[in-house]
């Protein structure tokens, strides 16, 4: 799984500056867990196709009695939770006494730290870092966050302990069959769903540490195909999980999401979707794994509380209507065999194999019903498709002007190809390519002949002249 990365230091060292650089976006996702402060974020990065998770901590101001605060706490939280910490400074305010506190507190941790000198623009980077030796932690990163100055040479240096994937390792993971995780806030009923899912004609079962601390993969088998369920709370090993649930529901369940074939967000039926459901349903969609709704504890709901639920179901998740729902209760077992169906539905969309000749019939067809809008007087022309990649399934479009196609005839284009190739289960993604002018930004070569001609002709007009 991909190595989780914590970002710490003072208020306006420019911690909120490198999250959003390296996640390439200004919304990360805010988790609202009961526990955790606005100041501590999640978000997915990636640089040189390795992907990595970062979490953005609140600064620690110096004014606390130590480290022993509701806010420095969160902020060691997010170093207990994570594989490597950039302790960042401030190059331009120099070594402070709450840098050299959190300092002594970082090197008494057993996790690797990398010193990020920030603010360097305008200032000799080795004066700029000098008195930062003094803090003993190795090497000290000269970076502008602002402009991305020194930021590629401190994260390839992060990344490069972390084992690449292996080729062979991807074969091993197909062999394991379809990776379910099971998603939902605390309380919903995940553990009971996981050892019902697990109890139910249950052949072969394997418990596996995974790669990053306290999460289990769980291999076993039903009706004789082969599943991974991926345990994000640790119900297998309870008395080994050191974690709180509310440190442990947000990491390893964006973790587990990353790693999954198809996602079961398990909903309570007697609390209804809350926006903590829609965060973990975004997180899904956004990661493009095929989704699958699970609304636990049905049994025993009056006939008003069940309609009620259905029709908000209906109206707040118009944005994934590709989803299946099921109604069941986790504690007895009804309606938890028929997720198997779902789930089999979805990894097969999610993983097709799209050919290039069907894809680009279903384009002319999609075109010749409802054509792109006029660009400046000029009508955008898709010429082709052809697949793109899988899990989710993208299909990548060439044509003229695509730069300038609106997001709804994007969602139309989506909707039409998952209609006809029936990707029920899976969010699908348009890409687009333009179909580039070969002679566009060159020179025009004249033939001798043309020159001679060429030549010719103003002798011609000179002497008229």
């Amino acid at each position: 799984m991909i190595p989780v990365i914590a970002l710490v230091g003072r208020p306006n060292v420019g911690k909120s500056t490198l999250f959003n650089r390296l996640t390439k976006t200004r919304d990360a996702l805010v988790a609202n867990y009961p526990g955790l402060t606005r100041d501590r974020k999640y978000g997915e990065g990636e640089m040189h196709g390795r992907k990595f998770m970062l979490i953005d901590t609140g600064g620690i101001t110096g004014e606390e009695e130590g480290i022993d605060t509701v806010m420095a706490e969160q902020s060691m939280l997010a170093i207990d939770e994570a594989d490597a910490v950039l302790f960042i400074v401030d190059s331009r305010d120099g070594l402070t006494p709450t840098d050299r506190q959190l300092a002594k507190y970082l090197r008494e941790k057993e996790r690797k730290v990398y010193l990020v000198a920030n603010k360097i623009d305008g200032i000799n980077p080795d004066i700029a870092t000098a008195e930062f030796f003094e803090l003993g932690l190795e090497d000290v990163y000269p970076t502008t966050a602002t402009h991305g100055r020194g930021v590629k040479s401190l994260m390839e240096a992060v990344l490069e302990p972390f084992p690449e994937i292996d080729p062979d390792a991807v074969e091993d993971e197909k062999d394991r069959g379809i990776k379910i995780a099971v998603v939902g806030r605390p309380n919903v009923g995940k553990s009971t769903l996981v050892n019902r899912m697990l109890g139910e004609e249950r052949v072969v079962v394997f418990d596996m540490p995974g790669t990053t601390r306290d999460s289990i993969y769980i291999d076993y088998e039903r009706e004789g195909k082969k599943y991974t369920l991926i345990d994000t709370a640790g119900i297998r090993r309870r008395k080994n999980v050191k974690l709180s649930v509310e440190k442990f529901s947000i990491v390893k369940t964006l973790q587990s999401v990353s790693d999954a074939n198809v996602v079961v967000l398990l909903i309570d039926a007697h609390e209804g979707l809350v926006d903590q459901d829609m965060h973990l349903m975004g997180s899904a969609i956004d990661a493009g794994r095929a989704i699958v709704v699970a609304i636990n504890k049905w049994d025993g709901l009056e006939a008003d509380s069940k309609d009620w639920i259905k029709s908000e179901l209906k109206r707040r998740l118009r944005f994934v209507d590709f989803a299946d729902i099921h109604f069941i209760s986790a504690l007895h077992g009804t309606g938890v065999g028929h997720l198997y169906e779902s789930i089999e539905n979805a990894y097969s969309a999610a993983t097709d194999k799209l050919g290039t000749n069907r894809l680009t019939k279903i384009l002319e067809d999609a075109v010749t019903v409802h054509q792109p809008p006029l660009v400046r007087g000029r009508r955008i022309k898709l010429r082709y498709a052809h697949a793109g990649g899988q899990n989710p399934p993208v299909i990548v479009i060439h044509g003229n002007q695509v730069d300038d196609i609106p997001n709804h005839y994007t969602r139309y284009l989506e909707k039409t190809f998952r209609r006809e190739l029936d990707l029920h289960g899976t969010p699908i993604r348009v890409e687009y390519r333009s179909s580039d002018n070969p002679f566009a930004g060159k020179k025009n070569k004249l033939t001798s002949r043309q020159v001679a001609k060429k030549r010719r002709l103003m002798k011609h007009v000179k002497k008229k002249k």
